[in-house]
């Protein structure tokens, strides 16, 4: 009898077997935590990710919205991991729910009620990491939302000779960015104060964990931000800079203009890294702002979030959205005529107002545009006003019979070269949120003689839902968005219209024929996703084993089976787009024949003219209005890259500008950009 106690007392000291300790049951109340303890007694008294630890969690719990859901496993020493968060959208309830490390399936791949063993989200087996297992764990369970409750009904956790093991975030060669919310819990639409430091230690040095705080360290407010995205488990993020006060503060950071709002875009969705990178920085290269970012690992609360886009927010800024600032006060005359924002977006009866217009072929569909600068709680009845009936003698000249006249038309309301770019840029994903969610127009104050200020199209924003097949029968790369206006949220179905002018339709072809001659051919589309795919490569491994939804069907919906690698995803992204580029280049609407971009020019902006064309070394400039304004003419390369600028540094009497100096240029097509005062005017030069 002293042998066998003996041989079991040395396999109990070994942990060669299992043992399992069953927990309680606990209410899950809208916008509420739960902790429910569990208490643990064993021999051992150090647990590792080698002989003896945490092998697997269990649960079983009932609940309406498992979207609503984060669920954490507590150790006694404090460390907290996460198993799930915002899995299952809203299907219900979590029944014989296991996370175990060594699964072959991630929770994030699974479908409710999740019954069966898992890889949790997070890091379980960094609760293996050498403290004394004995006391009280917890199962702590966050319902984030209300409208829907649950009950906890049970919870296992079992300690065996097969523990967790995880990888421990140190070091990587994208930025870190590290929040610490200090037990706040973040919520939607109300900003927690939080800690946050950026190591960036420069282009090609590597960053680490324990490295100082160099990019910024202090004070941040932080909220979810998204519609669909939020319900995805990486969530996005809205992030105010602020001060030990609470007041806003600007700051640079990685060389982006400074400014106090930012965002954190999660890629749960986009798992190439590039789908929202590659068009912002294309519309940006096509001469337009282009809303900046870069990517970065994050560490939220001590757990690896994975890789992010820490990307300036859509924003009437002098670096961002350029136009006038609009005060409640100002409501009469120029005043009121800018600037303003407006998206079509999701509505309510508070924040927009309706069109009274509907689509071409769309009788009684409703349309509705969103106040976004000044926001709705900030923007007073005049102006409101103001931009409602300018968009109404707007879309009254556009369906009118003679809507394509230059002077009395729809050009004498909107900026056509960024009515080209968006609908160029969004047709080339193939975006269809391009026009109906997140679809953004601005308009700036009007000059001091009467004449108006145009409404432009963009920034353009949200490509989770493109640069992929998302519909069968488009394989091949075919089909166009801009008239897909009957959706969950309608769209305005203005590209209708717009291409019936033949000379707009022209324009669009013009404009996509030269942009694929440099910044949208396959060669230089493709070596931008792979310098994409070179920065984050190794941090992608990381990623994806957090989330672990590499080779599942998550997000949004695909055609095809998903990529199973990475390298696989990219790949797939580059033959994307060259089907896309040769269906375009054969459908795009227009023609090439005399492409003189004379319909590119802002109308009754800066009359110039300019000569020789192409040239050789010298350009010319002759204005029609001898009164120069203080201003700068800038010479812009296909890219967009600045190659030339002259500076008019006071207000001057002056017909002619001469630019010197270029004949060290390629050849190739480039812009000639004036801005005179509040007004630019932009003509295309061959060299």
């Amino acid at each position: 009898m002293k042998i066998v106690f003996t041989l079991f007392t040395i396999l109990l000291l070994n942990g060669l077997f299992a043992q399992t300790f069953t927990g309680g049951t606990g209410p899950i109340l809208d916008n509420q935590t739960i902790d429910i303890p569990l208490t643990v007694s064993v021999p051992q008294t150090s647990i590792n990710t080698t002989t003896f630890g945490v092998e697997t969690i269990c649960l079983n719990l009932t609940h309406t919205y498992l979207a609503d859901l984060t669920i954490q496993i507590v150790a006694p020493d404090g460390t907290i991991k996460n198993l799930a968060s915002g899995i299952g959208g809203g299907d219900d309830d979590m029944t014989n729910t296991c996370f175990n490390a060594n699964a072959t399936t991630s929770i994030s791949a699974g479908t409710a009620p999740f019954t069966g063993t898992f890889i949790p989200m997070g890091q379980m087996g960094a609760v293996n990491n050498g403290q004394n297992p004995n006391g009280t764990w917890y199962l702590r369970v966050s319902d984030n939302y209300g409208a829907d409750e649950g009950i906890l009904i049970d919870w296992t956790l079992t300690f065996g000779s097969a523990p967790a093991d995880y990888f421990e975030f140190s070091e990587s060669d994208l930025p870190i960015v590290v929040i610490n919310t200090n037990g706040n819990t973040i919520d939607y639409d109300i900003k927690v104060t939080a800690d946050m430091g950026i190591v960036y230690n420069g282009p090609g040095n590597r960053n680490h964990l324990i490295d100082p705080f160099n990019e910024y360290n202090g004070k941040i407010g932080i909220e979810y931000r998204g519609n669909y995205s939020l319900s995805l488990p990486q969530k996005p993020y809205s992030i105010e800079l602020i001060d030990n006060l609470g007041v806003a503060i600007d700051s640079s950071i990685f060389g982006m203009p400074a400014e106090n709002d930012w965002l954190l875009l999660a890629n749960y969705n986009d798992k190439s890294f590039a789908r929202n990178a590659l068009p912002n920085e294309t519309f940006e290269s096509m001469g337009n702002y282009g809303v900046r970012s870069h990517h970065v690992d994050v560490v939220l609360n001590g757990e690896y979030q994975g890789i992010y886009l820490f990307s300036e927010k859509v924003k009437r800024d002098s670096n961002r959205v350029d136009i006038s600032k609009l005060d409640t006060l100002e409501i009469l005359g120029q005043d009121v005529t800018g600037g303003y924002i407006i998206k079509v977006d999701y509505w309510d009866n508070t924040d927009s107002w309706q069109s009274n217009f509907s689509p071409i072929g769309f009788p009684g569909l409703d349309i509705h545009y969103v106040y976004y600068y000044p926001k709705p709680d900030v923007i007073v009845l005049e102006q409101q006003t103001y931009i409602q009936n300018f968009m109404d003698e707007f879309e009254t000249a556009l369906y009118a019979a003679n809507f394509d006249d230059p002077n009395f038309g729809y050009r004498r309301y909107i900026s056509v070269p960024t009515f080209v770019d968006y609908l160029i840029i969004n047709e080339l994903a193939r975006n269809v949120d391009g026009y109906k969610k997140s679809r953004f127009l601005y308009k700036d104050k009007d000059h001091a003689d009467g004449t108006y200020r145009k409404l432009k199209a963009g920034p353009v924003w949200d490509f989770d839902w493109a640069l992929k097949d998302m519909w069968s029968g488009a394989e091949d790369g075919s089909g166009f968005m801009y008239s897909e206006v009957d959706q969950d949220v309608n769209a305005p179905g203005w590209y209708i219209r717009l291409l019936q002018d033949t000379l707009f339709a022209n324009e669009v072809r013009c404009r996509y024929d030269d942009l694929r001659r440099n910044i949208l051919s396959e060669a230089y589309m493709h070596n931008k996703i792979d310098s994409i795919a070179a920065v984050v490569n190794e941090s992608q491994d990381w990623h994806y084993l957090t989330w672990g939804h590499m080779g599942a069907a998550t997000g949004t919906g695909e055609v095809q089976a998903p990529s199973q690698t990475y390298a696989e995803e990219v790949q797939r992204l580059k033959d994307w787009l060259t089907r896309r580029v040769n269906w375009l280049d054969i459908n795009m609407p227009g023609t090439l024949n005399g492409c003189s971009f004379a319909g590119l020019e802002e109308i009754s902006s800066v009359s110039f003219e300019v000569y020789p064309n192409p040239f050789s070394s010298t350009l010319y400039l002759n204005f029609e209005n001898k009164n120069l304004d203080k201003g700068q003419i800038l010479m812009r390369d296909a890219a967009g890259r600045i190659v030339s600028q002259f500076s008019i540094d006071s207000p001057q009497l002056q017909e002619q500008v001469e630019l010197t100096g270029l004949g060290e240029l390629q050849s190739g097509i480039y812009f000639v950009e004036v801005q005179l005062g509040t007004r630019k005017s932009v003509q295309k030069v061959v060299k």
